[in-house]
């Protein structure tokens, strides 16, 4: 990782405060004279900000428009760190994209001055006959993607710290690590102003008439374009709720920090990989940067409002957690909880991404659909996104609203 340059740092921090304390539509980026915008991006997270970066390296003019700001609290696309990895099994789709954003992730990384990426390597853990696991090694070997099988006695050699059941096998993705979201997410927004995009914070009203929309109110106040792109993660329900009230449906997931006993270096980033564990639906990162060694748990919990549900500690999955943590992890069984978040999945029932034109409104462009692992993707979804409403042709199948059936319930997704 490049070294941390003081100068580029306090650059980037000025451009990311000035982004976020922005109020009005001229303060920050070019003012556009017309009063209009080739496109107006609503939701910037970490599909909006890197769709309204790349629209911008079109030549296109973009208008990006945040209710709470970038990656804020509530957002999907908020909190302390994301995994970034491209093992995904047979979904050969999502290896290649992971794969093509990584390096866009080290070059933001490298040009902001600011650590954005964590090369810890992710650790996969399963069983014998983990469909899974055997499916990303088929897929990471067609794509010349480094990997490493280990056997239990491997995962014991190399790993001490891990409880092991008989018969666990691992997969390591030596490349990959984690990602600090909510930083990396401010600064591409920084970025895509310093390029040219205008960012505005503002609550948007859902689009009005027939065929084309013409303008949207921005806290009532109307804001024309050529084209609406609404990427706004877990409110794209509320917005769109007839169309997708049933099709996007968050759900509440939590993540744990546990803080390592004094002196003891097993736990921290260099001494342990970030990881995903299939065999008890779990995943983490070790410390980094001193926030505590990270247990979620990858079961979406019932459906959650990002605007008004309770975000304080469940007891009963914290006690579920320290249990899983003492078995696993038994140098972590008396550490102490040091920090805890909620962050909601936007779930979709295949988990599969929305991208695709509003049936309504032929300038209307729906991109969600994020379900737990759409963070590491900013990159080439970004591109993906601009590609198709610049260059027009058809999505993929497998991103269209037809693909996406309705949710019953978040517990479809429990395993």
């Amino acid at each position: 990782m490049p070294k941390l340059n003081r100068r580029k740092f306090v650059k980037a921090l000025a451009a990311a405060s000035a982004v976020l304390a922005s109020d009005s539509l001229s303060s920050v980026g070019p003012a556009v004279s017309s009063g209009s915008y080739d496109v107006l991006v609503i939701g910037a997270g970490v599909f909006g900000s890197w769709t309204a970066l790349s629209l911008r390296r079109s030549g296109r003019s973009v208008l990006l428009i945040d209710q709470y700001g970038p990656a804020n609290s509530r957002a999907s696309s908020g909190g302390e760190t994301r995994i970034i990895r491209m093992g995904y099994g047979a979904q050969e789709l999502y290896s290649r994209w992971a794969w093509q954003s990584l390096p866009e992730w080290k070059r933001l990384s490298e040009s902001s001055g600011q650590t954005l990426f964590h090369p810890t390597g992710v650790l996969w853990l399963g069983k014998a006959d983990d469909p899974e696991i055997a499916q990303s090694v088929v897929t990471l070997g067609k794509l010349s993607i480094p990997f490493e099988r280990l056997s239990r006695s491997d995962l014991a050699g190399h790993f001490p710290q891990l409880g092991l059941e008989e018969g666990a096998i691992g997969l390591l993705e030596p490349a990959a690590g984690a990602l600090m979201a909510r930083r990396a997410v401010q600064v591409v927004v920084a970025q895509a102003v310093r390029e040219g995009v205008e960012y505005r914070p503002g609550l948007v009203s859902a689009p009005s008439g027939t065929a084309r929309v013409e303008s949207v109110s921005v806290n009532g106040e109307s804001v024309r374009a050529a084209t609406f792109i609404f990427a706004c993660g877990p409110w794209l329900p509320h917005i769109f709720p007839k169309l997708l009230g049933d099709k996007i449906v968050p759900s509440r997931g939590e993540e744990f920090f546990f803080g390592p006993p004094a002196g003891d270096r097993r736990f921290i980033e260099n001494s342990f990989p970030t990881w995903i564990d299939n065999i008890s639906d779990t995943f983490g990162t070790p410390d980094i940067e001193g926030r505590g060694f990270k247990i979620g748990v990858d079961l979406h919990g019932p459906a959650f409002d990002p605007d008004r549900d309770s975000r304080t500690l469940d007891e009963k999955s914290y006690r579920w957690v320290r249990d899983y943590a003492a078995r696993r992890f038994p140098g972590l069984k008396d550490a102490p909880l040091i920090e805890h978040r909620v962050c909601q999945y936007e779930n979709a029932s295949n988990e599969e991404f929305l991208i695709d034109r509003h049936p309504s409104y032929e300038n209307v462009w729906l991109v969600g659909g994020g379900s737990g692992h759409g963070f590491k993707h900013g990159p080439a979804l970004g591109a993906y996104v601009a590609g198709k409403v610049t260059g027009g042709g058809s999505v993929d199948p497998v991103f269209t609203l037809a693909s996406h059936a309705p949710v019953k319930s978040p517990s479809i997704f429990s395993r």
